[in-house]
């Protein structure tokens, strides 16, 4: 008995060995096909090389000194590089560089989506796409799956490969516009350089990492943009005119209190987001108005913290509905009005740049500017207002960060600043004045930059009166400005006293 035992367990203990030899006999071409499906992969991944000029907002007729920026990027369909937009932002010389390749080669923009972070690029030699496939689209795997990052980080010469598994998903406010769009959450480094990267579930790509407000150094978690926002922006590349992402135009309050919802007429199991200002010119003003509950969205049952479930047991705000659509689709909707549950389909219209009477900031664009006796004028934008650097919440000027806070109407949807005064005979008394928000310009209210710049070209009275909301005024003489005008800008070595295109934006805009 003692015998049989020993020989079964001498034959038991054989048995893995020679599944082991078999194995090992397979092995060898298994890992060579997954090496070379490796290694053709690592070859569509792209190195981008910027060198970025961005405007001088403080002088706003001046570009800052060139910087050179690194980031990364993949090869998708039709010859295209997927990257962030903030890797090619103001670029004035675009350079890409294959894995395994000490050859740079030119690349040009094709399109940019600001708002999702996301650029295509083209190279036109067409040499440089020969030993490259593209990599398809997948899916946005399921919670605690592992991804894996590619990309240049920190502007090493090296592929860097981390792996991660993706911890979470909902709507994020994006560093590089500050929209707010679903972002993905995974727990590799995504780190400076990292930007445009590809991030790869089974051989296809299933985000972009990007930068997050705390890109600075190395990070422990990464963001990334999910494959829902990278289709909506391939398939609004289609036509070459950007689009982008549609607007509903309505201001939404949770419902989480039991008396807010008996007030707007809701019984106990009903839920929904309280319609608090629809915009006068958005979308929504068709349908909506400030008391209604909104309680459904494409089909998407609208809870009281405002979220929908987009997939079984994730929530994220509604606005994941209104996402999937373009401009110009119409978008299914319920909501109560009164106590009464209505549909309704409304036909979705384009962003604004801002529904604040601050712009978001702006990219690949010169600055508009006005320069009247000495004085700069400009808009109130976040791209002044971040000129203040990584510290502007705290060292801008407190005018310009509390006015973020304030909606545009239909009276101003803008707001004009005095950001300096070149001294000159002219603006005697004012030279130090700067960071002047402006209210009105004799007497009428101004609506915005544009409007501004005609009222003061138009202004047939001896003097120009400038007053703010709280009635200081700045006064300058109208022949004083015009004799001294060209020695003013000869004097500080200004080009032109106001941006180009300025005034033939206004004369088109007079003729419409």
């Amino acid at each position: 008995m003692m015998k049989n035992t020993l020989s079964s367990l001498r034959l038991v203990s054989i048995f893995p060995l020679v599944g082991l030899l078999v194995l090992s006999l397979l092995t060898p071409q298994a890992a060579s096909a997954d090496t070379r499906e490796h290694e053709q992969l690592k070859r569509s991944i792209i190195k981008i090389y910027t060198t970025a000029a961005a405007p001088d907002y403080f002088n706003p007729w001046a570009l800052l000194n060139a910087q050179q920026l690194s980031g990364s990027g993949a090869v998708i369909d039709n010859q295209r590089i997927l990257t962030n937009a903030h890797v090619v932002a103001n670029g004035s010389f675009i350079q890409v560089q294959r894995h395994g390749d000490a050859r740079k080669f030119r690349a040009r923009v094709v399109f940019v989506s600001h708002e999702a972070d996301l650029a295509l690029l083209t190279v036109d030699d067409p040499g440089f796409f020969a030993d490259t496939r593209p990599l398809a689209l997948g899916t946005l795997p399921d919670l605690q799956e592992e991804v894996t990052v590619y990309g240049y980080p920190i502007g090493g010469k090296s592929l860097s490969i981390t792996r991660g598994v993706m911890s979470r998903v909902e709507h994020q406010y994006y560093a590089h516009a500050e929209s707010y769009l679903m972002a993905g959450q995974i727990d590799a480094a995504i780190n400076p350089g990292n930007s445009g990267g590809p991030v790869i579930s089974d051989g296809r790509i299933v985000g972009v990492a990007m930068q997050t407000n705390n890109s600075q150094g190395a990070e422990s978690l990464g963001y990334f943009v999910p494959p829902s926002v990278i289709r909506h922006v391939l398939k609004d590349a289609e036509d070459g005119v950007h689009d982008g992402f549609p607007e509903l135009g309505a201001v939404t309050q949770s419902m989480e209190s039991p008396a807010l919802k008996r007030a707007a007429g809701l019984s106990e199991d009903q839920e929904g987001a309280l319609i608090v200002k629809v915009f006068h010119d958005a979308p929504a003003a068709a349908v909506l108005q400030p008391g209604d509950v909104l309680l459904e969205v494409d089909g998407y049952p609208v809870a009281a913290d405002r979220t929908v479930e987009w997939r079984k047991n994730q929530r994220t705000n509604y606005h994941y509905a209104v996402d999937q659509y373009h401009v110009g689709d119409q978008l299914p909707i319920r909501f109560a009005r009164d106590g009464k549950v209505r549909t309704a389909k409304i036909t979705l219209g384009a962003s604004p740049p801002s529904r604040s009477v601050v712009l978001g900031e702006q990219f690949d664009q010169r600055p508009r500017y006005y320069i009247y006796g000495g004085v700069v004028f400009v808009p109130l934008n976040m791209n002044l207002i971040k000129r203040w650097g990584n510290n502007w919440h705290s060292k801008a000027p407190i005018d310009y960060l509390s006015a973020r806070n304030r909606w545009g109407d239909a009276q101003r949807t803008e707001l004009v600043v005095a950001l300096k005064v070149l001294p000159a005979a002219v603006n005697l008394g004012y030279h130090e004045w700067k960071n002047w928000i402006i209210d009105s310009v004799n007497g009428k209210p101004v609506k915005d930059f544009a409007e501004f710049a005609q009222q003061m070209e138009a202004n047939d009275q001896p003097f120009v009166d400038l007053r703010d909301d709280a009635g200081y005024r700045m006064v300058l003489d109208s022949a004083a400005a015009r004799e001294q005008e060209a020695m003013i800008l000869q004097t500080y070595h200004i080009p032109d006293r106001h941006s180009p295109g300025l005034f033939s934006a206004l004369a088109q805009e007079m003729r419409e």
